[in-house]
C-alpha cells in the first residue's frame, strides 16, 4: 500500500485531484453517545437545561462537515451539496446514534466530511449535557457507505 500524502522524499502534500473528473460523491458515517437512561429521556423529552440538544448537534454537524478542511491538514476544501445529520435513539440501551450524510459533485470523496459531522454531532451531545454526567462516552465512529469516484461503492460487511 502506498501513502500518496507523502512526496518522494517523505513531506506531507496535498494530493493533486487536478486531472480527476468530478463525480457524484456522497458517504455516510455514524457516531454512537452512550449516555444514562434518565439523561437519554430528557434529551427525548427536551428537557435538558441548555435547550434542544439534538437539534443544536445537528447544526454542529453540518457546521463540522464544512470546516473539515480547517481540521484535517491535507483535507481538500470541497463545496457540498447536502448534508444530513440524523439521530436515532435507544433508552433501553442508553444510547443516541448519529448518521451523518455528505454529498458533493467533487474530483475527491466526501467520507472525512461525513466522519467529522458525526463526530462533532456526537461531542455536541456530550457537551451539551455533561453537566449531567461526566461519564458518557462515545465511539463507533465509522464510515457506512461511499460512493462516486474510480474506486466506486463501499458499503461496511457489518451494516445490514
Amino acid at each position: 500500500m502506498s501513502f500518496n500524502h507523502f512526496d518522494d522524499q517523505g513531506r506531507a502534500i496535498m494530493v493533486d485531484i487536478s486531472a480527476k473528473s468530478a463525480t457524484l460523491r456522497t458517504a455516510i458515517a455514524t457516531a454512537t453517545v452512550y449516555l444514562s437512561r434518565e439523561i437519554l429521556s430528557n434529551i427525548v423529552e427536551g428537557k435538558v437545561a441548555k435547550g434542544d440538544v439534538l437539534g443544536v448537534a445537528r447544526l454542529a454537524g453540518i457546521q463540522a462537515a464544512k470546516k473539515t478542511p480547517d481540521l484535517i491538514p491535507l483535507s481538500h476544501p470541497l463545496a457540498l451539496h447536502a448534508v444530513t445529520v440524523d439521530f436515532s435513539t435507544d433508552l433501553d440501551a442508553g444510547t443516541v446514534r448519529v448518521e451523518s450524510m455528505v454529498r458533493a459533485f467533487e474530483r475527491t470523496g466526501v467520507e472525512m466530511e461525513a466522519m467529522v459531522s458525526a463526530s462533532v454531532a456526537a461531542l455536541t451531545v456530550y457537551d451539551m449535557c455533561k453537566g449531567a454526567d461526566k461519564g458518557i462516552r462515545i465511539s463507533d465512529v465509522k464510515l457506512l457507505y461511499k460512493e462516486g469516484g474510480k474506486s466506486g461503492v463501499y458499503r461496511r460487511e457489518d451494516q445490514p
